[in-house]
C-alpha cells in the first residue's frame, strides 16, 4: 500500500548517501531546518525548503501533512532480529539473574532448544500472529524495515514455517513494516542430530538451501559460529555453499568468545558480521577492508550483563557500523528501538548522529537495501519517522521511552500519539 504525500514545515534529519557510512561519514547528518518531502505513489519525488504548502488535507491528488517543526527522520531499519517463534523463557531469565550463564542454560536442555520445542508445535495461524504483534509494537517505535530470521525449527517443516510466515506477513497489501528474510537453519544443532553437527550441516547444504533457494524464502543465509555450536571451519563451509546458491551471507560472529568470526565474515565478503562483543583488532581490521558491514546488539549485552562490543573502535577503524535490536525470546526479548538508542549513545561511546545513522542507513546495507531506504533522497522509499520533538537530541535523552509521534511507511501515514 502507498500514497501521494506532501510533509511541510519538518525539520528534515538524515544521512545522505546510497551504500553505508564509514569513519567520520557516520556522523555527518543533512539537516533542512524548514524543509518539505514529497512522496508520489510510496516514493520520494522532493527534499528540500518548503515550497509554500500551508494546510493539512487531501488536496491537488495528494495527502498533505503539517509536521510542525517536528523532526523528521528516515524509517528505523531493524537488521537483526528473531521475531518469528513459538513460547517465551521467563523463567531461564530468572536462571540468568541468578548467575547462570547463556551457555550453561543451553547445556540443561534450555535456550534456543527450549523455543525450538515451543515453536515445532505452532501452526501457521498461531505462529503468524505472533509474529505480527511484534511488527505492529515495532511499528509503533518508528521502525519500516526488519530483518527475521529462522532458527527455531531446526528440522525442515518448521524452518520453512518460520520464512512462509515472514512471507506471508510481507506480502500483505496493509503492512506497516518490511521484512528480509534470513535462513538460520544454523541457529543450534537440534536433537535428532546430538553429537552429529557434520551432518547436520551436510543437510542444511543438501536439502534445506536448496529448498529455501528453489521457494524464494529467504535472501540471506546465517549461521551461529561460536564455540561450543558451529566451528569456523563448519561455518565456512555451508556459507560457501549458501553463497553458491544466491544468497546474501550473515554471520553470529564472535559473540561468546574470540573465534574468528569476523576475520571469516571478511574472507567470504558477507553482508554483515553480527554482535562481535569478543571480536579482535585483525578481525576489526579485516572487515573494513572488506567492507562487512558490523551490526551492533546493545541489548543482548545489556541484557546479559557482558561487555559491550567495540563500536567507537569499529567506527575509527573505518568499518561500517549497524545498530539492531535482537529481538529474540531467549537473551534478548525486547526490540526497543528507545533503550537500544540510549545505551548506544551512553555506554558504547557513539555519538547521536553516529546511532543515527547506524539505525537507518546502515541498518539499511546490513540488508542490502540502501540503495532504497535508510535516507530521504529522491528515489528512495517513503519510509520516515516524525519524532515528538524538534530536537533530536532527545532519541536518547528520552530514555527507554518513545518519542515516535507517526510513522509513516511509504507516504502512508500511522500515528503513534
Amino acid at each position: 500500500m502507498s500514497e501521494n504525500l506532501i510533509i511541510f514545515n519538518a525539520k528534515v534529519v538524515t544521512p545522505l548517501g546510497f551504500s553505508a557510512r564509514k569513519g567520520k561519514e557516520i556522523s555527518r547528518l543533512h539537516v533542512i531546518e524548514n524543509g518539505t518531502v514529497e512522496v508520489t505513489d510510496g516514493i520520494i519525488t522532493y527534499v528540500g525548503e518548503n515550497r509554500g504548502e500551508e494546510r493539512d488535507g487531501f488536496y491537488h491528488r495528494y495527502w498533505h501533512y503539517n509536521a510542525r517543526g517536528k523532526c523528521l527522520l528516515p524509517g528505523f531499519v531493524d537488521s537483526h532480529t528473531h521475531f518469528v517463534f513459538g513460547g517465551e523463557r521467563a523463567e531461564e531469565f530468572s536462571w540468568r539473574l541468578k548467575g547462570e550463564s547463556y551457555m550453561s542454560i543451553m547445556q540443561r536442555g534450555g535456550g534456543i532448544a527450549s523455543t525450538v520445542k515451543a515453536t515445532r508445535e505452532l501452526n501457521f495461524i498461531k505462529m503468524r500472529t505472533k509474529a505480527e504483534s511484534f511488527l505492529r509494537k515495532m511499528s509503533t517505535m518508528g521502525v519500516t524495515t526488519v530483518e527475521g530470521k529462522s532458527g527455531y525449527g531446526l528440522d525442515r517443516e518448521t524452518e520453512l514455517l518460520q520464512l512462509k510466515v515472514m512471507r506471508s506477513l510481507n506480502n500483505d497489501e496493509h503492512k506497516r513494516v518490511d521484512i528480509v528474510s534470513t535462513f538460520l537453519g544454523a541457529h543450534a544443532l537440534p536433537p535428532e542430530y546430538a553429537g552429529e553437527s557434520d551432518a547436520y550441516i551436510d543437510f542444511l547444504i543438501d536439502k534445506m538451501l536448496p529448498l529455501v533457494r528453489e521457494n524464494e524464502l529467504a535472501e540471506c543465509c546465517d549461521v551461529f559460529c561460536e564455540q561450543g555450536v558451529f566451528s569456523i571451519a563448519q561455518s565456512r563451509r555451508l556459507l560457501a555453499a549458501a553463497k553458491e546458491q544466491g544468497f546474501l551471507l550473515k554471520l553470529h560472529a564472535d559473540e561468546i568468545v574470540s573465534l574468528g568470526g569476523a576475520e571469516l565474515a571478511a574472507e567470504l565478503k558477507a553482508l554483515s558480521a553480527d554482535h562481535l562483543l569478543h571480536a579482535s583488532d585483525a578481525g576489526i581490521r579485516a572487515m573494513a577492508d572488506a567492507g562487512v558491514v558490523a551490526t551492533l546488539l546493545p541489548l543482548t549485552a545489556f541484557a546479559l550483563k557482558e561487555p559491550y562490543a567495540r563500536g567507537r573502535d569499529m567506527i575509527d577503524a573505518g568499518c561500517a557500523v549497524a545498530l539492531a535490536t535482537d529481538l529474540n525470546p531467549g537473551s534478548c526479548f525486547s526490540g526497543s528501538i528507545p533503550l537500544t538508542f540510549a545505551l548506544a549513545c551512553i555506554y558504547m561511546g557513539f555519538t547521536i548522529e553516529e546511532t543515527i545513522t547506524a539505525l537507518t542507513l546502515n541498518g539499511a546495507a546490513a540488508l542490502n537495501r540502501a540503495d532504497r531506504i535508510g535516507s530521504i533522497e529522491v528515489g528512495k522509499q517513503g519510509d520516515f519517522v516524525v519524532l515528538d520533538s524538534a530536537d533530536y537530541n532527545i532519541l536518547p535523552y528520552y530514555i527507554g521511552m518513545n518519542c515516535v509521534n507517526t510513522t509513516i511507511k511509504r507516504g502512508v501515514l500511522y500515528p503513534v500519539v
